[in-house]
C-alpha cells in the first residue's frame, strides 16, 4: 500500500480546464500548456473526465466509441503527446472507464438494433410483461421508467440512467472481455490509472424482478456479490497485470463491508473506492434539491465511521470533497464570504491528513467558489434546469426555487478554471461555454503571487510524501461529542498525530491531552499556542505530532 498511500490525485474536467483554440471549450492542448502549473503542485496523477466520442447527453458519460478522442477535445496525437509530457513531469494518467452502459449511438447498440443477435446479448433487452406493461417497475436514476422501446421490435432495453445510455449485460462473458479490451487499449497508450464509473451497479440479476412496495429498489442491482467476481476477473485480464496500476471505483450507495472487499489487496479487485455519504449531509431528509445548513454531527460521524471501518478492515478510501458532479465544498461546509482562505485550508487538512488517497478537484487548490449566477439562463446542465421546473411545480416561488438550484447545481463546479482576472478568466480567447463570475478576485495568477491556499496544498502534499504516519499510519477516533470540532488521531508505532478542525466562524477551546502538550505543530492555518486549554480560531485546522 505504501506507494499508493503517498500519492495525491488531481481531477480535470477537460471541458473547463483550458481552451487552446478559442472555441470556448477546454481541450487536450490546453491541458498540455498548463503542465508546468500541475507539476508545481506536486501531484502524482490526473484523473480526466471522459473525452471519448460521445453525443454529450450526459457530459461524455454516454460513450459512442471507447477508442477515439472526441474531436471537440483534440486528436489521438494530442493525447499521446499529453501522456508523454505528463510522464516527463512525473505525473501519471487516470482515465474514466464508463463500462456499465454505452450510448445508444455506440456501434454495439446499433448492431443490436439492426438484428445482430450477438450484440443484442450485450444489453438487457426484455419482453414486456403478459399484460403489456414494462419488463419491471424499476425507475431510472434520472427520472421516469428504467426501460425504453428497443426500436420497433416491441421489446425494451434497460437504462438505469438517461434513455440514451443502454446498460450493458455483464452476465455475458463477451461483454466482460470487450470491457477488458478497452482498458488494455489505453494501457498500451501508457495509461496506468483507471476510474470505473458506477461500477457496482453492473451486478444486476439475470432474472429481473419488480421492486416490492416499501423496498429499496437499489438493493436489487447495487453492490451485489457478483460485482466482486467481475472486478477480480477484470483485474486479472487487464490492469492487474502491472504492479503500478492505480484504480478507483465510483460506488453508488455502497457499504463499508463491500468497500473493504473491493479494496483489500488480497482480493485483487481495486486500489480504492469513492463513497458519497458525507456529501449528502446538507440534504433535507435525503432530498438533494433543498437548501439547509449541513448537519455537522452527521458529517463528522460519517467521516469517522468510514475511516475507522476501512482502517480496521484494511480497505482503502479515495478522499475527496469536490468533483464535477458536486457544488463547491467551500460553499457547503465553509464560509466563502468571510473566511474563504481558512475554509479552503481547513477542508484540505481534513482529507489530506486522513488515511486514504486524497483527490483535488481543479480550482480547489486556489479556493474557487460557486459562481454567483443571477438567473436560470446562466445554467447549462439539464439536471439543474429540470430541478428548477420541478421545484416550481411543487409550489415554490421562482426566487425560492432559484436559490435551491444555485446551491446544488452541478454547473457550480464546472465553471472554467480561473487562470487570471480577465473577462474570460484566461480560459479562452473566445466565449466560455459556461461563464465565470468571480475571477477578478480568485485566479491562479493572483494566488501564485500572493495567495495562501496553493502553498498550503503544497505543504500538505509534501507531508504525505515525507511523513509515514500520514501515508501509512492507522486512524483512530478523537471524540465525536464536540459541537464545533472534527478531530482524529493518526498513529504509527510510538508516533501520534492529532488533527483538529474547527468547522465554524467562531473560536472554540479544546482540551489537549497531557502527552501532546510538547508536540510539534506540523501544520496550522492560523497562529496557535499549544496549551492544555487551546483556542482554535474560526475555521482553524492544526496537526500536532508527537514522535
Amino acid at each position: 500500500m505504501t506507494e499508493l498511500s503517498k500519492q495525491v490525485i488531481y481531477q480535470i474536467y477537460p471541458k473547463s480546464f483550458k481552451d487552446s483554440n478559442g472555441d470556448g471549450i477546454g481541450d487536450l492542448r490546453g491541458i498540455i500548456s498548463e503542465i508546468p502549473y500541475l507539476k508545481r503542485l506536486n501531484i502524482d496523477m490526473i484523473w480526466f473526465n471522459p473525452f471519448f466520442v460521445s453525443p454529450q447527453n450526459d457530459n461524455g458519460y454516454d460513450i459512442a466509441d471507447y477508442y477515439r478522442i472526441d474531436p471537440m477535445f483534440g486528436t489521438m496525437a494530442d493525447f499521446e503527446e499529453l501522456v508523454a509530457k505528463l510522464k516527463a513531469a512525473g505525473i501519471g494518467v487516470m482515465l474514466d472507464m464508463v463500462l456499465n452502459h454505452t450510448s445508444i449511438q455506440h456501434e454495439w447498440f446499433q448492431k443490436a438494433l439492426a438484428g445482430d443477435e450477438k450484440y443484442q446479448k450485450f444489453y438487457y433487452i426484455r419482453s414486456p410483461k403478459a399484460d403489456g406493461s414494462l419488463p419491471t417497475n424499476w425507475q431510472s436514476k434520472f427520472g421516469g421508467p428504467a426501460w425504453a422501446p428497443f426500436g420497433n421490435t416491441g421489446l425494451y432495453y434497460m437504462h438505469l440512467y438517461d434513455p440514451t445510455q443502454a446498460d450493458l449485460d455483464w452476465h455475458n462473458p463477451e461483454v466482460r472481455k470487450a470491457c477488458a479490451d478497452v482498458v488494455n487499449f489505453w494501457r498500451q497508450k501508457g495509461v496506468h490509472g483507471f476510474r470505473f464509473d458506477v461500477i457496482n451497479v453492473t451486478g444486476k440479476a439475470e432474472a429481473l424482478i419488480d421492486v416490492q412496495p416499501g423496498a429499496n429498489e437499489k438493493m436489487l442491482y447495487t453492490d451485489t456479490p457478483v460485482v466482486h467476481d467481475y472486478l477480480k476477473e477484470l483485474n486479472a485480464a487487464s490492469f492487474g497485470q502491472e504492479a503500478n496500476s492505480v484504480t478507483v471505483g465510483e460506488m453508488s450507495s455502497t457499504t463499508i463491508p463491500n468497500s473493504i472487499g473491493y479494496t483489500v489487496p488480497d482480493n485483487h479487485e481495486l486500489s480504492m473506492v469513492f463513497n458519497f455519504h458525507h456529501l449528502k449531509t446538507d440534504y433535507d431528509h435525503g432530498e438533494k434539491w433543498s437548501k439547509v445548513p449541513f448537519d455537522f454531527d452527521k458529517l463528522k460521524h460519517l467521516l469517522d465511521e468510514w475511516a475507522v471501518g476501512m482502517n480496521d478492515g484494511h480497505g482503502w478510501q479515495a478522499l475527496f470533497w469536490n468533483n464535477h458532479d458536486q457544488p463547491r465544498a467551500i460553499n457547503r461546509f465553509g464560509d466563502p464570504d468571510h473566511y474563504r482562505v481558512r475554509s479552503a485550508q481547513l477542508l484540505a487538512t481534513v482529507i489530506h491528513l486522513m488515511r486514504g488517497t486524497p483527490f483535488i478537484y481543479m480550482g480547489e487548490e486556489i479556493g474557487m467558489t460557486d459562481p454567483d449566477y443571477q438567473s436560470m439562463a446562466d445554467y447549462v446542465d439539464i439536471e439543474a434546469r429540470n430541478a428548477y421546473d420541478h421545484l416550481i411545480k411543487t409550489g415554490l416561488s421562482p426566487a425560492a426555487a432559484f436559490e435551491i438550484v444555485k446551491s446544488k447545481a452541478r454547473d457550480n463546479s464546472r465553471t472554467p478554471m480561473q487562470w487570471n482576472g480577465s473577462a474570460t478568466a484566461g480560459f479562452t480567447t473566445g466565449t466560455p461555454w459556461l461563464k465565470p463570475t468571480n475571477q477578478a478576485k480568485i485566479n491562479v495568477e493572483a494566488e501564485l503571487k500572493h495567495g495562501e491556499i496553493f502553498n498550503y496544498y503544497q505543504q500538505l502534499i509534501k507531508l504525505r510524501k515525507t511523513m509515514p504516519i500520514i501515508s501509512d499510519g492507522d486512524y483512530q477516533t478523537w471524540r465525536l461529542d464536540d459541537d464545533q470540532v472534527f478531530g482524529y488521531w493518526r498513529t504509527l508505532g510510538q508516533q501520534k498525530l492529532l488533527v483538529l478542525n474547527n468547522f465554524y466562524p467562531r473560536a472554540t477551546t479544546v482540551k489537549i491531552p497531557g502527552d501532546m502538550l510538547n508536540a510539534q505543530v506540523l501544520i496550522s492555518n492560523a497562529a496557535v499556542t499549544v496549551q492544555p486549554d487551546m483556542v482554535l480560531q474560526p475555521y482553524q485546522s492544526i496537526a500536532l505530532w508527537q514522535s
